[in-house]
Order: C-alpha cells, then sequence, then structure tokens
C-alpha cells in the first residue's frame, strides 16, 4: 500500500523546507535508510533518509522549491500502484486551508452607482470581464497585490475557479521570464537561511536595546604565544581560537553576561558555549562549541577548523548549531578595524573583533610600534548594564594582553 511522505520539521523554528536535491527518481527502488533527499531548512540543509520501503512513485516538490511542512514530499510504493486517492486528498486539504484563509478576507459593498456618474476614465468592458472572472476573494487580493493580470491565470479550482494555488504557480511559471529583464536590475528569491537571518536579526535588533562598549587591546603577548603554539606543536592555531578561549576564560569570571532573556526571568547557564559566526557564501552559520571553557586552545582550533570545512557544503546539524550562551564574530581576517555586531538570540552579549594593527603606543613613557585590536561587545541592556560589560571587557583585555594566565 502506498505512503506518503511527508516534509518533515527538521528544526524547531521551521514552516518551509526547500529540496535542494533529490537522491532518487520516480520509478526508483527505496530502502529503508536509503538517502532520499537534501532538505533545506532555516539553519541548514539536512540529509533526509527514508523510512518506508518500495518504488518511488511521486515527487511532490522539485529541485530548488519549497513547500511548507507536513505537505507531500514523496509517495512509496508497489510498482503501478494508482495514488489519485491520495494526491486529491492532498488537494481537498489544500482547498479547505485556502477556504479558511478566504474567510479572513472581508468581502465588499456593493454599491448601485447611477451611470451618469461613472467617471469617464473607467472601462465599462473591463468591469464586465473583471465581474465574470471566477476567483476566489483571496486569489484576487493576491494578484492585486502583486501586480499580476488575473486575466492571465489559468484556474485549477472547480468550474476552472482561480485559487491562491494558481497564483503561487503563476509566479514559477513566469519567475524566469521576470528574473532578468534588459536594463533592469535582476531578483533573486530568498533562501530559507537568508530568511532566517533576517527574521532573527529583525527581531533581536528591534526587541534587545543593544549598547556598544570598545576596547583596545594590546596583543603583543598574544602574538607570541600563538608563534610558540604553532613552533612546538603540531596543529597549528589562528589568533580567532585563541579569544575564544579567553572569552570563555572570562565568563567563567563573569556568570552575569552568560544569560538570556525569557520573559518574565533570566536564565543564567552553568554551560559556557560559544557560538562562532561563520560565513558561507548565501549567509551566515553559527556553530557552537559546548563547554569552550573546558576545551584547550588545540581542541577549539580543530573543532572551529571542522565546522569551517562542514558549513561550506551545509553539513553542520541542528545540534551543532544550537545551545549558544555568548558568539563572536571576527571580521578582523577581512582587515576590517572595529564593527559592531547584533546579537545573536538567546544570548545577551556578542563580541565583534576588528582586525590586528600598527600603531605608535606609549611604552615606558616612550612612543613605540605596537599591535592593537579593537573588540566591541554588543549588549542587551535588558539584562545587562554598563558596568557589567565593562568589567567582562576589562578581564577579557587583561586576559589577551597576558594569555599565559589561562594556560
Amino acid at each position: 500500500m502506498a505512503e506518503v511522505i511527508k516534509m518533515p520539521r527538521l528544526s524547531d523554528t521551521m514552516t518551509d523546507g526547500v529540496v535542494a536535491k533529490w537522491h532518487k527518481k520516480v520509478g526508483d527502488v527505496v530502502n529503508e535508510g536509503d538517502l532520499l533527499a537534501d532538505i533545506e531548512t532555516d539553519k541548514a540543509t539536512m540529509e533526509f533518509e527514508a523510512f518506508q520501503e518500495g518504488v518511488l512513485l511521486h515527487i511532490g516538490v522539485a529541485e530548488s522549491e519549497s513547500a511548507p511542512v507536513d505537505s507531500i514530499l514523496a509517495i512509496v510504493g508497489e510498482k503501478g500502484e494508482n495514488i489519485d486517492s491520495l494526491l486529491d486528498s492532498e488537494n481537498v486539504m489544500k482547498e479547505s486551508h485556502e477556504s479558511k484563509e478566504e474567510k479572513n478576507i472581508p468581502k465588499p459593498d456593493i454599491i448601485n452607482t447611477p451611470s451618469s456618474i461613472v467617471s469617464e476614465k473607467s472601462n465599462p468592458k473591463n468591469n464586465i470581464d473583471e465581474i465574470l472572472i471566477k476567483a476566489s476573494p483571496l486569489a484576487k487580493k493576491i494578484a492585486k497585490d502583486r501586480g499580476i493580470d488575473i486575466n492571465q491565470v489559468q484556474g485549477s479550482g472547480e468550474n476552472g475557479r482561480i485559487i491562491k494555488r494558481d497564483l503561487d504557480n503563476f509566479n514559477v511559471i513566469n519567475k524566469s521570464e521576470n528574473l532578468i529583464k534588459l536594463n533592469e536590475s535582476s531578483k533573486q528569491p530568498l533562501t530559507q537561511m537568508r530568511k532566517t537571518i533576517a527574521n532573527r536579526l529583525s527581531q533581536s535588533k528591534f526587541n534587545a536595546p543593544h549598547f556598544y562598549l570598545t576596547s583596545e587591546i594590546d596583543v603583543e603577548n598574544l602574538m607570541s604565544l600563538r608563534k610558540n603554539i604553532n613552533q612546538t606543536l603540531d596543529e597549528k592555531s589562528s589568533f580567532n581560537d585563541i579569544i575564544i578561549k579567553a572569552v570563555a576564560f572570562s565568563l567563567r569570571k563573569h556568570p552575569n553576561i552568560n544569560i538570556s532573556w525569557d520573559e518574565d526571568h533570566i536564565i543564567f547557564h552553568e554551560n559556557i558555549n560559544i557560538g562562532v559566526a561563520i560565513a558561507v557564501d548565501d549567509g551566515l552559520l553559527v556553530p557552537v562549541i559546548k563547554d569552550a571553557d573546558k576545551n584547550s586552545i588545540l581542541d577549539i582550533s580543530k573543532k572551529i577548523k571542522d565546522f569551517a570545512e562542514r558549513a561550506k557544503n551545509k553539513k553542520i546539524n541542528i545540534e551543532e548549531l544550537t545551545g549558544n550562551t555568548f558568539t563572536v564574530s571576527n571580521l578582523g581576517m577581512f582587515g576590517i578595524d572595529e564593527f559592531t555586531a547584533i546579537i545573536n538570540p538567546p544570548d545577551a552579549c556578542i563580541l565583534a573583533v576588528g582586525a590586528i594593527k600598527q600603531k605608535p603606543v606609549v611604552k615606558n613613557n616612550e612612543i613605540t610600534i605596537g599591535n592593537i585590536m579593537k573588540v566591541t561587545l554588543s549588549s542587551d541592556h535588558r539584562l545587562v548594564d554598563g558596568a557589567e560589560g565593562a568589567k567582562f571587557l576589562k578581564t577579557l583585555k587583561t586576559v589577551l594582553e597576558s594569555p599565559f594566565l589561562m594556560i
């Protein structure tokens, strides 16, 4: 008997999924545990395995297209089995959902207007055509909002009635024609990752009152420590690896920074889990180093290298992207002197790290050339006061200027 495979909910915030790649095609035999498809969620691309056995009879979502959670992803059954009833039931569910949406669309009042006061600019023929068009109120509203000529849309509802699905399909069919036009800017649909970045960071920026503290740090000793590590050990470490270790060390001394906002109370985290911002082609991933204070610099280095490699192919799993209590974002490798970062929920703070620059400094009452790095702490003022943030930065500055303190 044929079984429906539905679009899975692969993260707690996922509402839609995009099929990045199909590993099976219609007619292929599917065994339990076979890799069926790669699905792009709002956080990462996940491999989706089949839990059924049989022949792949139907693919409900084409590659690069999205579908809501619990919609038909595929149907598996016996070869030649009739699946029309399953597809019909899916269409009935969609129609029912659309009908519920349409109930919320207010119907306009019909006013009998004398023909003598009809504007000369109005076209009676257009008014008649609009009345004769069979379309749901929701479909008409969507067409108006999207600037679609509803006369060009083919209806798939009862008796050719135009419904919401037809407007969505019309956009897909015409996307390639409208994507790039002569003398016009090109348009590119948002990926699930970009949508999530937009939603989460907008929510953070608008809901959490940010304030910023910047400190200049003399990293002469930090550079010496890194040189010693790389010369002595087989594994190579970056400045960022040592900075993350220093942040974790400082958070242990300032538990009032390692906290989260939860509506009517504050969560104090026992574990220090550092999120590390990693840029990828279509956005930003923030994998988390769990218990960072208990990891050595080399352990942190290995984990970040592994994260960076798998981030390129979106192979980081959901568990590795959750549980952060503090985040570090480093743009120093791009030559950025300093910047302010938006807090990564549910953290109370994020540290923005700039590049190491040579500049004149005063040491022992003499002007000399020093290696200076600027860091900026963004804090949620609902949770962290200025003095508390300043104390944390002071400890971090001390540790980075005398890094042997944490070894």
